[in-house]
């Protein structure tokens, strides 16, 4: 699964370069380079919904809806930008709900604040 994962990043980084130098638009191959990073990053940080198994499933379905919206911005040039950071709201609901229900993992809060 991880090989496929690292797959996928690489095809997208060659897909993002490749438009470009087809195309020669550095303002669509920078708006999509850092769109991929900040899914990439949403990602990563989603790992911290991994307690709640429902909300974690859904963060993955939302990363990967998120992929597709970058995808459909480099084949189609419509940039769908609620598409691409959907997967914040899984963050904002765990962190919220941690804050208002506790957690078992309230020193982890402390040493992030």
């Amino acid at each position: 699964m991880k090989a496929l994962i690292i797959l996928a990043v690489l095809l997208t980084f060659a897909l993002i370069f490749w438009l470009y130098s087809r195309n020669k638009d550095s303002k669509r191959t920078m708006i999509a380079l850092a769109s991929f990073i900040v899914i990439i990053s949403l990602g990563i940080m989603g790992n911290i919904t991994r307690p709640v198994i429902p909300l974690f499933l859904t963060h993955i379905v939302l990363v990967a809806s998120a992929w597709g919206g970058l995808l459909y911005y480099l084949f189609r040039q419509q940039y769908l930008w609620w598409l691409i950071f959907s997967p914040i709201v899984t963050i904002v609901l765990f962190v919220a709900l941690s804050l208002l229900e506790g957690s078992r993992y309230e020193d982890m809060w402390g040493s992030l604040l």
